[in-house]
């Protein structure tokens, strides 16, 4: 389904939620490709503007994350069309729905090659959306590939991969590696390590347990969520006071609220970039004693960077909405994308922007750094911010 632009009026989080719900009845298993409208505005020139789609997973599992990211690509491309576009030309953000399976992300990637004027598909998200639409990037084999721009993924891609994807956020690994290094260097020697689920486990296991080790910390690995019997109690009074959690915010908020803080001591979570401690604390019931830690890929948001300063100004200006680090990446990577755009000499063409992109130059986007070395990102932004117990975000 293709999802025209919204407005650039307030959108609120019930407001979103109404839309997200009608999109999701509405969307019926399958996207269809729309061409421009006849009546779109062309500018003084007589160009049509620039096409950027974006894949966006909306699914319950993801929500809490797309929502944010989405509207931070949004806020991004209409302030930009608002100042005058891409040399000139009006950006026209395309947004797609899908709902996270294999044949929903075949006709997303289908609809997003089949846009007339289509330049790039920037900014897709979440983690199961953009390692799909990855792994159809490297096997379709297209004779005019779309370069796939600061995708939101877990894992970092191959070589190959890297021929048409141009990472911009850190992986979980290097995630994680911030995470335990923070907390080795207070001297913690154990940690705890829960998995949302068995497939989460079977993605992640092997680089929590390298980072550990490389770190010289033990890490426990506890039973899965909704785990019966004895084994169960590992769960919800762990001996470890420092717990690494793999998942989503549903998933972390329903093992949150039943930990048991050990007497007199206060219980550390650290999460991932895939948690919204916003939506966290909303959702309420974390346990007394219990602090909850969650990387990011951004810098943070009451951080003085321009980039950031930017967002926070953009998105009180376009949208009832509070700055979230999922909305700042969201809004860096269509900040990117259009500077990538804006660089180019010559036609904006997919094969002009493909060409661009692989030349992998250094790119300040506003105090945030996109470099490489090689096909590979060189440099990562990772902050945290904690969740206190009273609802407080401190970071």
């Amino acid at each position: 389904m293709h999802l025209p632009n919204c407005p650039a009026v307030s959108l609120n989080r019930r407001h979103w939620i109404r839309w997200t719900a009608a999109a999701s009845a509405a969307i019926a298993s399958e996207v269809m490709a729309q061409p421009l409208p006849v009546s779109t505005t062309r500018n003084a020139g007589g160009e049509r503007p620039l096409v950027v789609a974006q894949v966006v997973d909306l699914t319950f599992g993801q929500q809490d994350i797309s929502r944010d990211f989405l509207i931070g690509s949004r806020t991004a491309w209409q302030d930009l069309n608002k100042r005058g576009g891409v040399r000139g030309r009006t950006v026209q953000h395309v947004t797609i729905e899908t709902d996270g399976t294999p044949a929903s992300l075949k006709v997303a990637w289908e609809t997003a090659h089949g846009q007339a004027g289509c330049v790039a598909v920037a900014g897709c998200v979440g983690n199961t959306a953009a390692a799909g639409l990855v792994a159809l990037q490297s096997s379709a084999g297209s004779a005019s590939p779309l370069a796939l721009v600061a995708p939101w993924l877990h894992n970092a891609v191959t070589d190959s991969e890297a021929k048409t994807v141009f990472e911009v956020f850190p992986d979980h690994q290097t995630q994680i590696e911030h995470a335990i290094k923070t907390h080795a260097s207070l001297g913690v020697k154990q940690i705890g390590v829960v998995f949302a689920t068995a497939q989460v486990q079977q993605e992640s296991e092997a680089y929590v347990l390298q980072v550990a080790k490389k770190m010289d910390l033990q890490a426990q690995i506890l039973p899965l969520p909704g785990t019966t019997g004895p084994a169960a109690s590992q769960l919800t009074t762990p001996a470890q006071t420092i717990i690494l959690f793999v998942g989503g915010t549903p998933e972390l908020h329903a093992f949150t609220s039943k930990l048991v803080a050990p007497p007199g001591r206060q219980r550390f979570v650290v999460a991932l970039a895939d948690v919204n401690l916003q939506v966290l604390g909303q959702m309420g019931g974390t346990p007394k004693g219990t602090s909850i830690i969650a990387t990011q890929a951004v810098p943070l948001v009451t951080s003085s960077l321009p980039v950031v300063r930017a967002y926070r100004d953009a998105l009180s200006r376009l949208f009832d909405e509070a700055p979230s680090p999922q909305g700042l990446a969201g809004f860096i990577a269509a900040r990117y994308t259009a500077e990538i755009l804006g660089g180019i000499s010559g036609p904006i063409t997919r094969s002009s922007v493909l060409a661009a992109l692989q030349r992998r130059a250094t790119v300040n986007v506003g105090g945030y750094v996109v470099a490489y070395q090689g096909n590979k990102r060189s440099n990562a932004y990772v902050t945290q911010s904690m969740l206190t117990q009273d609802g407080r975000i401190i970071g």
